[in-house]
């Protein structure tokens, strides 16, 4: 005994494949020859050197006041150098003390001997430098002390 279903019969659906799916594909990257790649010493930063700095071109704008900073100014040190004619005798040196110029009254700093009686030395400063003299850094010279002023050559001849 068969039964029968009271539903209607549906018609059957027409065949279809299924498609199927696949994810995206990146394009492969080109492939580099070694030839053409760069050397890892290329990669690393390069050193820079201190250029002086270059002006800054304005653009014009009518009667617009353009705000422009100023470029620090680099104030070098000028030098004095003193020298002293003067003969100290023989295995004796000559010695200058002060103030200004790294000099100081506690401890001197020795003049270079150009000839028998001739004695130099020159000194980096920013400001005026007062000073004296003495023989083997025992003896003071006799008198005022000297002065002079940055980018003089002052010429003493000191008594002792």
């Amino acid at each position: 005994m068969s039964k029968k279903s009271k539903k209607p019969a549906k018609p059957a659906a027409p065949q279809v494949k299924p498609v199927k799916r696949t994810k995206a594909r990146r394009p492969a990257a080109p492939k580099v020859s070694s030839a053409a790649k760069v050397p890892r010493k290329a990669l690393q930063p390069r050193r820079v050197t201190h250029r002086a700095p270059q002006p800054i071109p304005i653009p014009d704008r009518g009667d617009v006041a353009v705000p422009v900073a100023a470029a620090p100014i680099a104030v070098l040190p000028s030098a004095i150098t003193v020298a002293a004619i003067i003969d100290v005798g023989f295995g004796n040196t000559l010695f200058i003390r002060g103030q200004g110029a790294g000099l100081n009254w506690s401890s001197g700093v020795a003049m270079q001997c150009e000839a028998d009686n001739r004695w130099t030395i020159t000194v980096p400063t920013h400001g005026p430098v007062v000073f004296k003299l003495l023989v083997n850094d025992l003896t003071w010279s006799q008198g005022e002390n000297y002065e002079a002023l940055p980018g003089e050559a002052v010429q003493v001849s000191p008594s002792f």
